[in-house]
């Protein structure tokens, strides 16, 4: 049933695991498309505020009519500039401005000093050459032609053109059709964006608003002119970085002048299929005037792009969901593993507690025979009385052996195993814990052999605790390896993980072990199948003391056997550090 349990979780969470797989790439999904809709939605807000800032500062500089009417051309450009360097947040974002006008001498420039804030006529800069040409390929045409296309000359000019006929001029007749008439006066206020001060500070103020200081950090950001070539670079935010180009994450477009509001922050009515609503006020922009944003922002994620940090925020979630799933799995695979083994435990102790009531009434009931005999006068003779109390000392030995492993195993279950450490002599160890167990070899008919290097080094160890160990080990071997009549028992010197130690090996020419009990014959109350079936005592607690002793004092364990041919057991002891023996030697003298 805990299998058919265990499967059932199993495939319960195989649908899961996949259920997970889907719903995690559905989210991925998702959150790939928020994050762009997001970073779409702010950089749009961005380029609303970019052009805002951009067309008030246009409408802040251009004069309405009545004001040139006032204070004249210059004064009324002057008087604007002035009022608006003294409000404006960003005062710089020009490098230069000036006024083409076109009245009965010609087209005239008047260009602004920055310095002293007023407008007089001067000659047109180099760098707007272009500009004039086109303009003076615009006069000649007739105005009864409509407006000719002027074209984005430079992608930082600015240019907003203000005409009409002043009040009081009388309106011209209408000539015959198809006659050109008399252009009225007009001029153009030209404005050159200063592109490195925008880049320096109106835009990064723009970047921190509408995508954090975060989003600084997380954004690669490069402003380019918009155009089909790939457009000249104008900003990057990161020097090191190569070209966005098409890899972008969101683009939007900057630099998109209204002209409409401009008209109705200066007063000027919107204009109707390109005429003015009154006769005697300025039309507004021209039809052919360029009106969509110059520059593109290109805005990319450093990761690579918001699809890479998706996926790895996916496979971040997959790692974790899965690690979650495995470690429930084995939690349960540890449970079901842990459930069966306290059931054997169980069982085992099950075993022992019938074995050690079976090991400790025969003893007994040895004994209380003896004793009742012996009191009740049966047994007279001399020698019989002698063998009888022999009898009695050998099953009470047998008692306190008993006694002594249960109490040792508790005490190793506690920590105990080892108590106070001193150096000792091996092969003197060894020869004690041979003649405690020489009863249990003779008794097995089993000749004892014998081999000790000279010289062996002496190891830090609980003279008792060792010595009971080895004591296992022999009496082990005089019982399960009575059928071979032998015993070897060696102590060498070897080197143990890069230290040195004391090697002994405790082998018997028996029946070995069999295949099935070897992995368990270490785990306590253990009792292979060959000494149940063949009656021979013990309480499955001698190899598990033997294990623990040995691991205590820093050292290893291995058995080695193969059925019919023996079993020996090889126990490793750190040895003193050569270093350190002279000191103990002294310390012993």
């Amino acid at each position: 049933m805990s299998w058919l349990l265990a499967g059932a979780l199993v495939l319960l969470f195989g649908v899961l695991a996949v259920l997970q797989y889907r719903w995690i790439g559905e989210a991925s999904q998702a959150e790939r498309e928020r994050l762009r809709s997001g970073l779409q939605s702010s950089l749009r807000r961005l380029s609303r505020d970019f052009n805002n800032e951009i067309t008030g500062a246009c409408a802040a500089l251009l004069p309405g009519f009545r004001q040139v009417e006032e204070l004249g051309r210059e004064g009324a450009y002057s008087a604007r500039y002035a009022r608006w360097r003294e409000t404006s947040r960003y005062a710089g974002i020009f490098r230069r401005a000036g006024v083409a006008a076109v009245d009965a001498e010609g087209l005239r420039f008047f260009g602004l000093d920055r310095d002293a804030g007023v407008y007089a006529e001067s000659e047109w800069p180099p760098e707007w050459s272009a500009f004039r040409d086109a303009l003076l390929e615009r006069l000649r045409e007739p105005y009864g032609r409509g407006f000719p296309q002027l074209g984005a000359v430079d992608p930082a000019l600015i240019w907003l053109m203000r005409f009409g006929r002043p009040p009081a001029q009388p309106r011209q007749p209408p000539g015959p059709p198809g006659a050109a008439r008399e252009r009225p006066a007009f001029e153009w206020l030209i404005l050159e964006v200063d592109t490195p001060y925008v880049t320096a500070s109106l835009l990064p103020d723009l970047l921190r608003r509408h995508l954090g200081g975060s989003g600084m950090r997380d954004y690669q950001v490069e402003l380019t002119v918009a155009d089909d070539s790939g457009g000249e670079l104008l900003y990057r935010s990161d020097e090191n970085s190569p070209r966005i180009g098409r890899a972008a994450d969101a683009s939007v477009r900057l630099f998109e002048v209204r002209y409409d509001q401009i008209l109705r922050r200066t007063g000027f009515p919107l204009p109707r299929d390109g005429r003015s609503a009154r006769a005697d006020e300025p039309p507004g922009p021209p039809p052919d005037v360029p009106d969509r944003g110059r520059w593109q922002l290109l805005v990319r994620h450093r990761a690579g792009s918001l699809d890479a940090v998706v996926e790895r925020a996916r496979l971040l979630n997959l790692g974790v969901t899965t690690g979650v799933l495995l470690l429930m799995l084995a939690a349960i695979g540890a449970l079901v593993r842990f459930t069966r083994r306290s059931r054997r435990l169980a069982a085992l102790q099950m075993d022992f507690v019938a074995g050690v009531s079976h090991e400790l009434r025969t003893p007994l009931s040895v004994i209380r025979t003896a004793a009742h005999n012996l009191g009740g006068g049966v047994v007279k003779d001399q020698s019989q009385v002698q063998r009888y109390g022999a009898l009695i000392r050998e099953e009470a030995e047998r008692l306190t052996h008993i006694v002594e492993q249960v109490l040792d195993f508790a005490g190793a279950k506690a920590g105990r195993a080892v108590r106070a450490r001193e150096p000792l002599a091996v092969e003197a160890l060894v020869e004690e814990a041979v003649a405690a167990t020489g009863s249990a070899i003779s008794a097995s008919h089993c000749t004892l052999e014998k081999h000790f290097d000279a010289g062996l080094p002496p190891v830090l160890a609980d003279p008792m605790a060792l010595k009971h160990a080895i004591q296992n080990l022999l009496n082990n071997a005089a019982k399960h390896g009575s059928d071979g009549g032998w015993i070897g028992l060696s102590a060498v010197q070897v080197e143990d993980r890069g230290r040195q130690a004391v090697e002994i090996r405790v082998k018997d020419r028996g029946a070995g072990i069999a295949p099935e009990d070897a992995p368990f014959i270490f785990d306590p109350f253990y009792r292979g199948h060959r000494a149940i079936d063949d009656q021979i005592h013990g309480t499955g607690l001698g190899l598990t003391l033997v294990k623990r002793i040995v691991e205590a004092h820093g050292g290893t364990i291995e058995v080695r056997s193969r059925a019919g041919e023996g079993t020996e057991f090889i126990v490793r002891i750190p040895a003193v550090p050569e270093e350190q023996r002279d000191e103990f030697a002294y310390s012993a003298g």
